[in-house]
């Protein structure tokens, strides 16, 4: 009986959707099927040498928004925005797709830089030249140290979990501490080391020490080659809260009073031969014993004057109105990321900066994608019922800035947004291979998606003389003639790879943490990942307008029902990555500029930062006895927990400071 019943409900569902694709079937060829062509032609525009590489705040960046708000106004999208006046001479008003967030585009030197030292008691001071002798790293503050003793810290690492602290044997409180740049390991990206190469965590280390300034030596024998030698900024955090200088290795020798460069040659090479000892001791081996001793270091005064440059980066976010009265207050948002990585610097994987990052995958793809998709629905008749929000954002690289922006400003009420779908990287399909997240937001997605996926393969045909599909078609539905109706070409499915957790690196995440279901498509890396060699003819065209038409039909079964999607907590997926710390907290942290704490953009549930009583929108700014300005700090204290060990942690909520006892669970 449970078999008869089965076989009857499947062949009533088979049945379902060849009505559905019979219907179909019968409008206008170009509401159906997404364009490889247009992809072709978005993704080549926006992955253009011209654009630069798209890095948010930049010129490229600000074409490719001009032109996506241009694709919005010819698709007849209404402008987010209320409509603003024109110059007074032209005398008319234009509406605004942009909505527009604050942004530090980059980092100059000031007019007011300064560095000297005097070797000796009772010597000269001897100045050296901002830009060919050092200069101040875009991380840096603004600041005067005078007359202040330095001190060498070998590498400038603390490591707790490593049970390593360069600063044990050098006492750096209220002194100026001077490291070489990198780590003991080299450049070996795998070394134990590793995490710790980048200048943030020696600033934090020499903070936490005490420091007045730290000074970190290049690698590079000719200064301006150096990486360090560039001013940059990073967005994910504000400044280091001390001054962080980058030196020369010539004017090393001289702070440090060493005869020559082959002599700061071998006091890199024994400080890293001393520091692996140190982390790893061999048999009998005790730091007392070790016959060298470390250089004594100048007495400085250093003046550090950085200007950031703050500019405006946008998201563009057109309005396709829903023709239900009642459903049309309600919104599907469907999004992807227009940045990139311009040029290079932070967050390359290039062995240089200065070439272009064209960015055809990441994400152009998602951008295209999304304009099509804005096409299909603007033409498709009858209109959807829900409104439909189309939304590039800008700023993901740097930590998601834009949808953070979004959705903190909303377009439309949160509270009405039904759900969120976030293309990212779908462009390099292989072996038909297609990665959905935020599967267990809500329970409606698996038979939305089973459903999409079933659709690719099956044809209906509409001829009772004629076969339906390829001669590879499974027949589902047979006629009385016996000719298939409907038939199946497994082939065409998807193999499809679901992963439940609505949190993960890209927009949808933001969205999330709102309590929004959401779906995340993804198509995965590649060995142009974040490098100039991702370009526009490297795109599966063909099949990413395939996905679009998987994407098309899960947006219309949210669309066709009267009921929303059900948000739902997922089952998570980050307890089980490897990050390199050894406890779990459940906290989402938001990665926009911060001096003042680390914002929580969500807590998981469950989590150990659930049951301390952390909450969505807290602001952390001590944990561990350590003080948090910003995500750097905050993981600089998360590398320092032991799982089951209760911690104190401060958070401002509002304006009130609370204390909160929080116990780290081992991460798996």
């Amino acid at each position: 009986m449970k078999n008869t019943l089965f076989r009857r409900h499947f062949l009533f569902c088979i049945l379902s959707i060849a009505i559905s694709i019979a219907t179909l079937a019968q409008q206008p060829a170009s509401q159906l099927t997404p364009s490889a062509d247009r992809l072709r032609r978005d993704v080549t525009y926006l992955a253009s040498d011209a654009r630069e590489g798209r890095r948010t705040g930049s010129s490229g960046a600000n074409d490719a928004a001009h032109y996506i708000a241009a694709e919005f106004s010819q698709l007849g999208l209404r402008p987010a925005f209320q409509a603003i006046r024109a110059p007074k001479n032209r005398g008319e008003a234009r509406s605004n797709y942009r909505q527009k967030f604050p942004y530090v585009a980059g980092a100059n030197l000031g007019s007011s830089n300064e560095m000297s030292f005097i070797q000796s008691s009772g010597g000269t001071a001897t100045a050296l030249r901002v830009s060919d002798d050092w200069t101040p790293l875009g991380l840096s503050a603004n600041g005067r140290v005078e007359r202040t003793q330095a001190v060498f810290v070998d590498f400038g690492i603390t490591a707790a979990e490593l049970k390593y602290d360069d600063y044990s044997r050098a006492n750096a409180s209220g002194r100026i501490a001077i490291a070489f740049s990198g780590t003991p390991d080299g450049d070996n990206p795998h070394g134990q080391f590793a995490r710790y190469e980048d200048a943030r965590w020696k600033a934090i280390s020499a903070r936490n020490a005490g420091a007045k300034a730290l000074i970190v030596v290049t690698r590079e024998e000719n200064f301006r080659d150096d990486l360090l030698a560039q001013v940059r900024y990073d967005n994910s955090a504000a400044d280091a809260g001390l001054p962080v200088i980058a030196i020369s290795r010539s004017a090393a020798v001289r702070i440090l009073g060493l005869e020559s460069s082959s002599a700061l040659n071998n006091l890199q090479k024994e400080s890293s031969s001393f520091s692996l000892r140190k982390s790893a001791p061999p048999p009998g081996w005790s730091p007392e014993k070790e016959s060298w001793r470390a250089p004594n270091a100048a007495s400085m005064t250093i003046v550090t004057h950085i200007i950031r440059r703050e500019v405006s980066a946008a998201n563009v976010i057109g309005i396709l109105e829903g023709s239900d009265p009642t459903l049309k207050n309600e919104a599907i948002v469907i999004g992807a990321h227009y940045d990139h990585l311009g040029r290079g610097g932070a967050g390359s994987l290039a062995q240089r900066a200065g070439d272009v990052h064209h960015g055809a995958d990441d994400n152009a793809s998602g951008t295209a994608g999304m304009i099509e998709l804005a096409r299909f629905f603007s033409t498709q008749r009858p209109k959807p019922r829900r409104t439909l929000v189309f939304a590039a954002f800008s700023g993901e690289e740097e930590g998601l800035l834009g949808s953070n922006y979004y959705v903190n400003h909303p377009v439309m009420p949160l509270a009405n947004t039904v759900a969120m779908i976030n293309m990212d990287m779908i462009g390099r399909m292989r072996d038909r291979k297609l990665v959905i997240g935020g599967v267990g937001t809500a329970p409606e997605w698996p038979a939305m998606i089973e459903r999409a996926n079933l659709l690719q393969g099956l044809a209906v045909n509409a001829e009772p003389s004629a076969h339906a599909g390829s001669s590879g078609s499974l027949p589902m539905v047979v006629g009385a003639n016996g000719r298939t109706v409907v038939g199946n070409d497994v082939s065409k499915q998807f193999l499809l790879t679901l992963n439940e957790d609505g949190f993960g690196p890209s927009d949808h995440s933001s969205f999330y943490a709102k309590q929004i279901p959401v779906l995340f498509f993804w198509t995965g890396t590649h060995v142009d990942y974040h490098k100039p060699s991702d370009t526009a003819d490297k795109i599966n065209y063909d099949d990413e307008a395939r996905i679009l038409a998987m994407v098309a039909s899960i947006v219309r079964d949210v669309d066709a029902s009267d009921k929303r999607p059900t948000y739902r907590v997922a089952k998570s997926a980050a307890a089980g990555r490897s990050t390199g710390f050894r406890v779990y907290l459940g906290t989402i942290p938001n990665y926009a500029d911060s001096s003042d704490g680390l914002l929580l953009d969500g807590v998981r549930d469950d989590s150990p930062a659930a049951q301390a009583g952390l909450k969505a929108g807290d602001r952390i700014v001590k944990m561990a006895r350590r003080e948090v300005h910003n995500v750097y700090d905050y993981t600089a204290a998360l590398g320092e927990m032991k799982a089951g060990q209760e911690y104190e942690v401060e958070i401002m909520r509002g304006s009130e400071r609370l204390k909160l006892k929080l116990t780290p669970a081992a991460r798996k």
